[in-house]
Formats: structure tokens, C-alpha cells, sequence
């Protein structure tokens, strides 16, 4: 408890990161849409946001490395409170772009940052409650900001005044922490053709529900708004698929700790494409139906994503969840990049509902392969799983988030510790020189 304690500020920063990021998220697509953007620039709008976070989660270590935790921290905070603020001063469909690029790059730094921290605070005896707290507070404050929507309204300054704020804000509970500093983030090594061959099913699951979440956080909201739903419904929508989408990983979790874990993607996969294309065929157009049908979308797509990394980690070497995990991370990485490209195109050559037909066709994908990975490679008799453990939702994970879940210290800490790299993540060993100077 005490350690919980000395950590709630760190909790907090990323409680305000979270609310900041829910909100600015959810925002630029309803505003956009309301202001006449094209299609294919709010889908270009996600694909900058993931383009901005897989650049920052490569860079920002290096930039740690130079300056300490706070210092970059305080420096990822600063600019995204700006880009959220130029969103505001410079609405047009090539800013917003370019803006959210950087506006992603600064999430993926304050995240890790924030995450490699509480990593280092946290002990084997604890990892498992702080990481439960941690992705919690960041489901709840996340949620929190999409529904502050609903009150905010997208018209005006209010939603982007308040969206910095957070923003803003999540900066003084470090700057103004009396902990030491940890040592400085270390850069992952990650083999994409090893992990290929040692688990393609959870590959090519990462990559489709990369593209699936993708295009649906990216462009939901734009679908909701064309069918005349009103900001607060559109909000209502997307909390609903998230809080659905968070649990269902409990059931279909344990569900894939009883039985080889493909059958669960294969099922979860042909869920979410049956209520993709249901929706694309039907097309509703808002009320209790539509609120329905994309939580029962969000509660068979989400949950993908975790079992496909338990599913690698089960045919992984001991010792080896944090390469894979993060290898895994890079792909889904790529896949949300792609996915609101895909998505925009064929919403503007069909309808606005044409985006559950590009989830639905990743999804039959991911199941068709996976049915076909089963005929070439059964499950053995003697396969082992390793318990299953929920993830962070959506496109918030980060090498950091790698490193603080439990069952990277389980597998290799311990051994890391003792060469001086940061858990979790095949690294460089960190100089001592800059410990001190961080200290």
C-alpha cells in the first residue's frame, strides 16, 4: 500500500494523459466531419496519429537518455497542449494531419515515459496490482474524456480549451514528485520474421485487429455523425464499444486458458466480422440499435488482440514474453496505421458503413488463416498455456507498457536487473554516468 501511495503521482499524470487523449481523439473526428473534412483526410488523420506514435515510441528513449524522465515528460505534455491548441487556431484538413502526427508521437513519449517509471518503482511482489491500477485508470479516464463530449459539444473553444488542460495539467504531479528518477528507457530489439515463424497466427491477429481497431476508433465517430447522430450519442457509442470491449477479455481470457487459443480467435474473429457486416449491410442509423450493435462489435473485437499475445507467448522461448509482446505491439502498430487509410477509401467509393466492411473482411481474414494454421500445425498434447492476462484497449500500449506487465518480470527481470537493462525489453545495458546524473 505504501508503495501504491508514493506512486499516485504518476497515476495521476497518466489518469489526465488519458482523459486528455479520450477526449482530443474522439474530438477531431466529430469536429472534423462537422466541418466538412473529406473522408479520406480523417482517415489520414488516424493513420498520422499511429505514424506519429510508432515514432515516438522508437525516439523518445533517446530523448531520456539526454534529458531524465521529467524533463521529457514536461517536454511531451508542452507540445501536445500545443497541438491541441492549433487543432483549435488551424482548422483545416492538411494541419489537423500534420498535427496529429505530432500530437502521437508526444502521446507515445508521455506514455512510456510514465510507464517505464512506474516499472521501476514497482517490485515482483506488487507488478501485478500496479499494472491492474494502471490499465484501469487509463480505461476509466479515457472513457471519461470521450463522454465529457457529450457535454462539451464540439462547437466552439470549450472541448479543445479543456482537452489542453489535461493535457496541461498532467505535468505537475511528476514535475513536482520528490521520487528519484529512473534510469533511462532502453531500446527494444525486435526480430518480426523469428516471431513470424515462431507464432504467425498471432501475427497476422495483430496486424487485422490493428486495422480493424484502426478504422474503427478512427472513423466510427465520422460514421455515427453522417447518420445524424447527435455528439452525445456519437459519445455514448464509442464509451460503449470500449467498456464492452474491456470486458469481454475476462471471459474469452479464461475461455483461451481451457483450450488452444486459436479456436477462441477464430470464434471472437467470425463475431466481429458476422456484427460488422450487419452493420455495413443494414446501416442503422442511431438509437438503442445501433448502441446494441457496436457494443457487441467492441466485445468480440477487442478482446483479439490479448489472446493473440497469450497465444505467442505460449509457443515463446522462457524468458522471452517482453521481445515477443513488443514485436507484436509493432505489427498491431502497423495495422492501426493502415486500417483508417483502408477504411476512408472505401467509405468514399461506397457509404459511410462501407468501414464494417473493411473490419468485417480483416476479421474473416484472421479467422480463415488461423482455421488453416490449425491444419498445418495442431495443438500438441502437452501444450502449455501461460495464464492469460488482459491488455490496454485500443492504440495506447506502448514498449513500456511491455515492460511493466507482470508476466515480463516472471519470465526474465530478475536476470535483467542483474545486467543493469530495464525490464521487460531486450536492451542496451544503461551508463551508469547517466544514472547518476538523473538521480
Amino acid at each position: 500500500m505504501s508503495n501504491m501511495i508514493k506512486i499516485q503521482a504518476l497515476f495521476l499524470s497518466s489518469a489526465l494523459l488519458m482523459f486528455g487523449g479520450g477526449l482530443q481523439g474522439l474530438l477531431l473526428a466529430v469536429r472534423g466531419a462537422d466541418e466538412g473534412f473529406s473522408i479520406l483526410s480523417l482517415g489520414l488523420i488516424g493513420t498520422g496519429w499511429s505514424l506519429g506514435f510508432i515514432s515516438g515510441s522508437v525516439a523518445v528513449p533517446l530523448l531520456v537518455r539526454r534529458t531524465g524522465h521529467i524533463r521529457a515528460f514536461s517536454v511531451m505534455a508542452a507540445v501536445g497542449t500545443l497541438t491541441i491548441l492549433l487543432n483549435l487556431l488551424w482548422i483545416s484538413e492538411t494541419g489537423w494531419i500534420v498535427l496529429r502526427i505530432f500530437s502521437g508521437f508526444c502521446f507515445a513519449g508521455a506514455a512510456m515515459i510514465v510507464e517505464s517509471w512506474l516499472n521501476e518503482v514497482s517490485e515482483p511482489g506488487n507488478r501485478g496490482t500496479i499494472f491492474s491500477v494502471y490499465v484501469m485508470l487509463n480505461m476509466s479516464f479515457s472513457t471519461l474524456g470521450q463522454l465529457s463530449m457529450s457535454i462539451t459539444g464540439v462547437a466552439g473553444y470549450l472541448p479543445f480549451v479543456i482537452g489542453a488542460m489535461a493535457f496541461i495539467l498532467s505535468l505537475l504531479p511528476t514535475a513536482l514528485t520528490t521520487r528519484r528518477q529512473p534510469r533511462p528507457l532502453a531500446s527494444a530489439r525486435i526480430d518480426l520474421k523469428a516471431l513470424y515463424s515462431a507464432s504467425p497466427v498471432a501475427v497476422v491477429a495483430c496486424f487485422s485487429v490493428g486495422v480493424g481497431n484502426g478504422s474503427f476508433g478512427t472513423l466510427a465517430p465520422v460514421f455515427g455523425f453522417l447518420q445524424g447522430q447527435s455528439t452525445s450519442d456519437i459519445a455514448h457509442m464509442m464509451s460503449t464499444a470500449y467498456i464492452l470491449g474491456a470486458i469481454g477479455q475476462v471471459p474469452f481470457g479464461r475461455l483461451s486458458d481451457s483450450l488452444d487459443r486459436r479456436w477462441v480467435i477464430i470464434g471472437t474473429s467470425l463475431f466481429a466480422a458476422f456484427i460488422g457486416l450487419f452493420i455495413a449491410l443494414f446501416n442503422p442509423t442511431g438509437g438503442i440499435w445501433m448502441l446494441v450493435l457496436v457494443g457487441l462489435y467492441g466485445f468480440g473485437a477487442y478482446p483479439i488482440h490479448a489472446v493473440a499475445i497469450a497465444h505467442a507467448n505460449d509457443s515463446a522461448e522462457p524468458g522471452n514474453f517482453a521481445s515477443v509482446a513488443a514485436g507484436l505491439l509493432l505489427v498491431f502498430g502497423l495495422g492501426l496505421a493502415a486500417g483508417p487509410l483502408m477504411a476512408s477509401l472505401a467509405m468514399n467509393w461506397l457509404r459511410p458503413s462501407a468501414l464494417f466492411l473493411v473490419t468485417a473482411f480483416f476479421h474473416g481474414l484472421l479467422a480463415i488463416s488461423a482455421f488453416v494454421r490449425m491444419q498445418v500445425r495442431p495443438a500438441r498434447e502437452d501444450d502449455e498455456h501461460v495464464p492469460f492476462r488482459a491488455v490496454p484497449l485500443g492504440k495506447n500500449s506502448t514498449l513500456a507498457t511491455v515492460a511493466l506487465d507482470p508476466r515480463a518480470t516472471e519470465s526474465s527481470s530478475d536476470k535483467m536487473e542483474e545486467s543493469g537493462v530495464t525490464p521487460g525489453i531486450s536492451a542496451e545495458p544503461v551508463q551508469k554516468d547517466t544514472e547518476k546524473e538523473n538521480a
